[in-house]
C-alpha cells in the first residue's frame, strides 16, 4: 500500500488559504498616507505596539509630513516631545531625523524601492524594510517576521526554527513570493486576535485540526521564562 507524501509547500499553503478565510480583512494596522509615513512609523513601532504609534504619529506628522521638512529638525528638541508615549524614544527621534537627512541627501526626499537600500537608514533593519516594501510597494524581499509570525509558525509545525531570519527562510521556501506580502499580516491578524501568546483560543481557532500545537499551544513558541536567582 503507498503512502501519500504532502507536499510542506502545499501544506503551507493551505494553511494560509484557512487562516485567510478567517482574517480576511488582514493588513497593516500601523496607520499612514504615504511610503514615508509608514517608513516613519514602522521605525517607531519597534517593541512597541501598533495601538501606541497610531496614537502619536497624527501629531508628528502633521507638523513634519516630508523627509525634507523632517531632516531639518532638531531630534532632542522638536521630535522627542511628540513621541515621549512610547519605549526608546530619544534613540527613535535621532533615527527619524537621521533617516530623513539620508532620504533627502541621497534619494531626493523618496523612500528607496530595495532592501539593500532601506537597510542603510538609520533604525532600519530588514523587518522593517521588509513591512515597507510590502505594504508601500507591494514588492517585499522575504516574510516579515515578527513575534506574533514566529510563534504562529511554530505552533503550526511550519518550521521548528526559532532565529527570525531562520523562520524567514524557512517561509520563503514554503511559500511563493507572491504571497509574501500577505503573509505576515494574516499571521500577525491571527496571533492578535486568536493565537495569544499566553491565552491562545484553540477552541475558537478555525486551524485546530490541522495545527499540531492545538490545546497545548501555550507551551510552544515562547521564550522559556528567565530564571530569577
Amino acid at each position: 500500500m503507498k503512502t501519500s507524501v504532502v507536499d510542506p509547500s502545499r501544506a503551507a499553503c493551505r494553511v494560509l488559504d484557512a487562516l485567510k478565510e478567517l482574517h480576511p480583512d488582514a493588513h497593516c494596522e500601523l496607520e499612514h498616507a504615504n511610503a514615508f509615513e509608514l517608513l516613519c512609523a514602522t521605525v517607531l513601532s519597534a517593541q512597541t505596539t501598533d495601538v501606541a504609534v497610531n496614537k502619536l504619529t497624527p501629531g508628528l506628522f502633521a507638523r513634519y509630513s516630508s523627509a525634507a521638512s523632517l531632516a531639518n529638525a532638531d531630534a532632542m528638541r522638536d521630535v522627542e516631545p511628540l513621541i515621549s508615549t512610547i519605549g526608546m524614544f530619544r534613540q527613535k527621534s535621532k533615527n527619524l531625523v537621521g533617516l530623513a537627512k539620508l532620504l533627502v541627501e541621497k534619494y531626493g526626499g523618496e523612500v528607496p524601492r530595495t532592501l539593500k537600500e532601506l537597510v542603510e537608514l538609520p533604525g532600519v533593519g530588514r523587518k522593517t524594510a521588509n513591512v515597507v516594501l510590502g505594504v508601500a510597494f507591494g514588492a517585499p524581499e522575504g516574510v516579515v517576521v515578527d513575534t506574533h509570525v514566529q510563534r504562529i509558525t511554530q505552533r503550526l509545525g511550519l518550521t521548528t526554527e526559532t532565529d527570525p531570519e531562520a523562520i524567514e527562510r524557512a517561509l520563503c521556501t514554503l511559500l511563493p513570493r507572491e504571497r509574501w506580502a500577505e503573509t505576515s499580516h494574516i499571521f500577525i491578524f491571527h496571533g492578535r486576535r486568536i493565537c495569544g501568546a499566553v491565552k491562545p483560543n484553540c477552541e475558537g481557532c478555525g486551524v485546530k485540526d490541522v495545527c499540531p500545537s492545538a490545546f497545548h499551544a501555550e507551551k510552544v513558541g515562547r521564550k522559556p521564562p528567565r530564571q530569577r536567582r
